[in-house]
């Protein structure tokens, strides 16, 4: 049984999620968890390690929606089910994405 990898504690955020790669049209999915450095989603479709784009998502902060847009970059896509399962890592978040995150994971 292979150990979880991770350095950096994640999670849970079950949220619609925008995805629109650099020359593709956006696509919806659905984020699985987030950490400060990324998140994970469940997509339709097939992306690339090291492909870049940009995303919108909603974070719940103290009962409010709040939605954050961010570059992100493809860390690694694997088939799951009838999905892929796709890790994304943020590209230079702004200091309200960062503190809306750290927010959240408290």
């Amino acid at each position: 049984m292979l150990a979880d990898q991770r350095a950096v504690a994640r999670k849970i955020l079950r949220a619609k999620v925008m995805v629109a790669m650099d020359g593709m049209p956006p696509y919806q999915g659905r984020t699985i968890d987030i950490c400060p450095q990324g998140l994970s989603l469940h997509f339709d479709h097939k992306l690339n390690p090291g492909q870049t784009g940009q995303m919108m998502y909603e974070i719940f902060l103290d009962g409010k929606a709040q939605v954050l847009t961010c570059r992100c970059k493809v860390s690694h896509c694997i088939f799951s089910g009838d999905q892929f399962k796709i890790g994304f890592q943020f590209v230079n978040p702004d200091a309200a994405v960062t503190a809306a995150i750290a927010k959240y994971m408290r």
